[in-house]
């Protein structure tokens, strides 16, 4: 039996995309094992959103060639995607492999060192079986591939292709595929989530989609990943609001709060239409749980323009955010716009958008103190008896009293918030 080893980068749909490949080369007869140890195949799985990622795909390829020197190295993901050639410069690699060929991986392990289909031609998103999850309590499922929005500062649609989305029918399969496995929450994920459905031939919608598989009550927990703000329709709000099953969690991809910022960056959207959002989805989920991506140092961002992010971020009731160095991506728009921001800046403003977000996590958790929430158990620790879990509503707590409980579903209250997580006391079953 070859044993394979696989690192992932980037985001949830790579980790989903990891995951089926994992099951894939299970059932081809492939021992699995931690990318730390020694083994016969290792697959990195890559992210391109940055020139540091880039590297970073690099570093893990030469660690690899370090950790078995007989080893055949495959590169596959968003940046095998975009660069390929770039790639196979590297001696240490063996393969590279595109998006599409995840889905047949375990037939191209030995092929040939080049094979990258034109992600640009491929209409139709073929949903990726899996049954199994490393996380084991929560599994996230791919229902949407690519992005049409082509931001200035993203090379994500070069790397994913056109927006396509998995048939509903297959999507409530998926889930039903990861209930049947003793899965307690799927996280619903794709690169444009908000965009699901409006390319199928019976066009249908996110908020649809998210209705049938509530009416259907085959998973004790559903959360939505990131969507985009004026992709975010009262009809979802209220079935989050009266939903027993849908996490009160919204992610919302604010980038900047300058609307010069964002006509730069082709968003979609306005300061004040986000500053609107946000306090309505606030009012509509009483113990939302609100995070945002912001991007620190866009191409020509001023001093003004900056500030007037940081206005905007204090003043809404966010409870984490997601903040991004702007780092220069070839291949963009972005990377040839006048007005570079020096990297001595980028950082400083980095730096005080999350101690901003420091601050708003810590004010957020603070106000949940004294309340009951339903908690995930995602481990147990004998030694210590402290159990780990999350909220309904997105909160990571440590409590005691739940051995032999992990993947169930617990009441706790809780007692006092810490800095990156809260305390709690578990209730008694009723």
């Amino acid at each position: 039996m070859k044993r394979v080893a696989i690192s992932t980068l980037g985001c949830k749909t790579n980790q989903f995309e990891s995951a089926a490949m994992v099951e894939q080369l299970s059932a081809a007869g492939y021992e699995v094992v931690p990318f730390t140890a020694p083994s016969d195949i290792y697959i990195i799985n890559s992210c391109t959103v940055t020139a540091r990622t880039d590297a970073e795909t690099r570093r893990l390829i030469r660690r690899a060639r370090r950790l078995n020197p007989a080893a055949r190295i495959i590169a596959t993901g968003c940046y095998a995607q975009v660069a390929p050639g770039e790639l196979e410069k590297m001696p240490e690699l063996d393969v590279v492999l595109g998006n599409s060929e995840k889905q047949i991986i375990s037939d191209l392990l030995n092929g040939t060192a080049y094979q990258v289909s034109d992600i640009a031609a491929i209409s139709r998103a073929e949903p990726l079986n899996l049954t199994s999850f490393a996380e084991h309590t929560r599994a996230f499922l791919q229902i949407q591939n690519g992005c049409n929005s082509y931001c200035a500062y993203c090379i994500v649609p070069y790397a994913r292709g056109a927006s396509r989305s998995v048939l509903p029918d297959a999507v409530i399969e998926g889930v039903q595929n990861f209930a049947l496995s003793g899965f307690q929450e799927v996280v619903l994920t794709g690169i444009h989530l908000g965009a699901y459905g409006l390319d199928l031939p019976s066009p249908t919608s996110l908020t649809e989609l998210v209705q049938r598989i509530d009416a259907v009550n085959i998973i004790p927990r559903l959360r939505i990943g990131s969507i985009e703000p004026n992709e975010v329709t009262a009809e979802l709000l209220e079935l989050m609001a009266t939903s027993p099953r849908i996490c009160p969690h919204v992610h919302l991809p604010l980038q900047s709060g300058s609307d010069s910022v964002l006509a730069r960056m082709g968003r979609h959207y306005t300061s004040g239409f986000f500053r609107e959002l946000v306090n309505t989805v606030s009012a509509a989920l009483p113990t939302v749980f609100i995070g945002a991506d912001v991007i620190a140092g866009f191409p020509g961002e001023s001093d003004e323009e900056f500030e007037e992010t940081v206005r905007l971020i204090e003043e809404l009731p966010f409870s984490d955010l997601h903040v991004f160095p702007y780092s220069l991506r070839p291949g963009t728009r972005a990377a040839s716009m006048p007005g570079q921001v020096v990297p001595r800046i980028v950082t400083e403003r980095a730096a005080r958008l999350r101690s901003i977000a420091t601050r708003k996590k810590a004010t957020f958790f603070a106000s949940c103190i004294g309340r009951e929430f339903t908690v995930l158990v995602q481990s147990y620790e004998d030694v210590t008896g402290i159990c780990r879990g999350i909220t309904t509503n997105y909160i990571p707590v440590v409590f005691h009293d739940a051995r032999g409980r992990v993947n169930e579903l617990v009441r706790v209250v809780i007692e006092w918030a810490r800095e990156n997580s809260c305390s709690a006391r578990i209730l008694p079953i009723e």
